[in-house]
């Protein structure tokens, strides 16, 4: 069957999918369901699709930016973990334990406080116990989780796929109807072009349809020279030998065209997005890997390190980046002022 026969036999349920979406939205509008407004300065990351929009890339550009100056926290569901409940990151904390995303931000960034509840009100109240005198909140994923409202709300929609291009589930990726994007202040184009003219940034902003009281800016993916794990670093031209690259993203798309483009030789693996690796992967992987490296994502690597040998596995930093420094500046300036953060 082919793809638009498949569409055209799940579009009813689109719209039901749909008509319950907009019910659910219109009681927070209306104040039916509760809204709590979070009192310190806060700054929400979430979107409008499942995964692959690089939220967690966001939210790690935020914390590198902020932390050497304010007393940061991140409140996180903790998507994929295997407990449940209120749980503050320590030391005993794992990506099993906390989530992939939170135990990522709780290694590389020391001194911020981690916390992960599913319902956020629940983890507020905990940072409140913990952190009384906190500066500033990051929430992660937390668009449709309306129970709770931040400071600002940045929206992140990749420049391959915008939002506005997509349909709701089933059909398409969308997990909320597109009027939904005008709840938040900042919207995010991420994994652009190295290179977008004037006109071209022109041309895309009129399709978003901003109010008068959002912001759009461009971002891209910015790739390490290096591939490293807690051993050591190794340039990524010098991967000379076949490997496995190993994903267990949403979207690997563009990482895959970041490693071709570099004429590597490599075989990859596709795991779903947060899959929690389990010792039947690992073997499969190593049968495969025959002595050499395994490269994988940094959010992958803390699933996949405890498993296996650590010597020949390593992961691949990114970090986001605006297109131009005056963009970078603004996008920070407005946070700032929004969150009234000094």
């Amino acid at each position: 069957m082919g793809m638009n026969k498949c569409r055209i036999l799940l579009f009813p349920f689109s719209l039901i999918y749909g008509a319950i979406i907009i019910v659910r939205n219109k009681l927070f509008d209306w104040n039916v369901l509760d809204t709590h407004q979070i009192r310190i300065p806060s700054i929400g990351v979430g979107n409008l699709s499942v995964g692959g929009t690089g939220k967690s890339v966001v939210i790690d550009y935020l914390i590198t930016n902020f932390k050497k100056e304010f007393d940061i926290a991140v409140l996180s569901r903790g998507y994929g973990r295997t407990t449940k409940g209120v749980i503050v990151a320590d030391e005993l904390s794992s990506a099993a334990t906390i989530g992939d995303e939170p135990f990522q931000f709780f290694m590389k960034h020391q001194g911020i406080d981690v916390v992960v509840a599913e319902e956020r009100m629940n983890g507020l109240q905990k940072l409140n116990e913990i952190k009384p005198q906190l500066d500033l909140l990051l929430l992660d994923d937390v668009m449709q989780h309306r129970y709770v409202a931040p400071s600002v709300l940045i929206m992140t929609t990749t420049y391959e796929k915008p939002y506005f291009s997509d349909w709701l589930m089933p059909v398409g990726k969308l997990r909320e109807v597109k009027s939904g994007a005008q709840r938040a202040q900042i919207i995010l184009v991420t994994k652009s072009p190295e290179e977008l003219s004037e006109e071209k940034i022109k041309s895309i902003t009129e399709k978003f349809n901003l109010t008068s009281f959002q912001k759009l800016f461009f971002t891209k993916i910015r790739y390490s020279t290096v591939v490293q794990n807690h051993l050591t670093k190794i340039k990524v031209e010098e991967l000379k030998e076949p490997f496995i690259l190993v994903t267990g993203v949403a979207d690997p798309s563009t990482l895959v065209n970041h490693l071709q483009t570099k004429g590597l030789n490599f075989k990859h693996l596709e795991f779903s997005d947060h899959h929690l690796f389990t010792p039947k992967d690992v073997a499969k992987i190593t049968k495969i890997q025959r002595g050499g490296k395994v490269v994988t994502t940094e959010k992958d690597y803390t699933r996949l390190s405890p498993l296996m040998g650590k010597e020949n596995l390593f992961y691949l930093p990114i970090e986001m980046e605006f297109l131009n420094p005056e963009m970078a500046t603004q996008f920070m300036e407005y946070l700032k002022q929004k969150t009234q953060i000094n």
